[in-house]
């Protein structure tokens, strides 16, 4: 009986946890955007984002730094941004549209739905307070952006969309809202400019987070380069001669197109990439 009763506990006890476990996947998903009957969707390369360029230009500063203390006291501002994820809600995925269409709707994307994220826990002081592992909301996979007849979330637009486009620049265009991530480019990004703000960003990116020591002949990179290694290149050499154009220094850019370096990862500074932040610190 004691052997029975035992397992009983050991049973129920499974049965609780698994209960639980259900409940913190439950119940957490945020959606944003809404619903659009097929009728009324449209082609990717129609989604307007002008409301969107805005908003950037109105909370984004040249740094790429957010204001979301006044866009968290502006009701307007909030709506608008709303508004514009259901906007984003009205692409329909299923029609044939070009890669730089492609692209630019899904970087803005990505970029407004870890803004309205962030605006929802403001105050906050980093995204990853924000990013339960095993219980509790996780923005990266709970946050669920409505498009079409998908939810889909920030993880997956940037690993099962992005990153499948084969174009590694997308890194230093999608911002998780933290301090070593690339600047938020305070417009929207367009399929006829897209090419150009890929390019300026990227430049921008390895202007001003990495380092080169020339007579280590050393590369100092952003995690970035860890992290999604698989999209910069096969081998070392191969993601050195990739970036090589982006590196501001020609001693760089001759080693790197070489194929010669070592690479070192700089930590990640995960710290909110607020201008109130950046303010108090000066």
């Amino acid at each position: 009986m004691k052997t029975h009763a035992r397992l009983r506990v050991a049973c129920g006890c499974a049965q609780l946890v698994l209960g639980i476990a259900s409940l913190g996947a439950a119940g957490q998903k945020v959606v944003v955007g809404a619903a659009v009957a097929p009728e009324q969707r449209q082609p990717i390369d129609q989604v307007d984002h002008r409301e969107w360029t805005r908003l950037l230009q109105s909370y984004v500063d040249g740094q790429g730094r957010v204001d979301y203390a006044a866009w968290k006291k502006n009701s307007v501002d909030q709506r608008a941004l709303d508004a514009y994820l259901k906007t984003l809600s009205r692409a329909d995925r299923g029609q044939e549209v070009s890669r730089q269409a492609k692209l630019a709707y899904w970087i803005n994307a990505y970029n407004a739905v870890t803004v309205k994220g962030i605006l929802r826990e403001y105050p906050t002081d980093s995204i990853r307070q924000h990013t339960a592992k095993l219980f509790g909301y996780n923005i990266w996979h709970d946050l669920l952006l409505v498009v079409g007849d998908e939810k889909i979330s920030l993880h997956a637009i940037e690993h099962e969309v992005l990153r499948k486009s084969g174009d590694f620049r997308i890194h230093f265009a999608i911002v998780c809202a933290s301090n070593s991530c690339p600047r938020l480019l305070n417009e929207a990004y367009t399929p006829a400019r897209v090419e150009r703000q890929l390019e300026n960003n990227t430049r921008a990116f390895f202007r001003d987070k990495q380092n080169f020591d020339c007579q280590q002949e050393t590369f100092h990179l952003s995690s970035i380069f860890k992290w999604f290694a698989e999209d910069f290149g096969s081998t070392p050499a191969e993601q050195l001669r990739n970036i090589a154009k982006y590196m501001p220094d020609r001693e760089a850019q001759r080693l790197a197109s070489e194929g010669r370096g070592k690479m070192v990862y700089l930590p990640y500074d995960w710290g909110l990439n607020d201008q109130a932040t950046a303010r108090r610190a000066k």
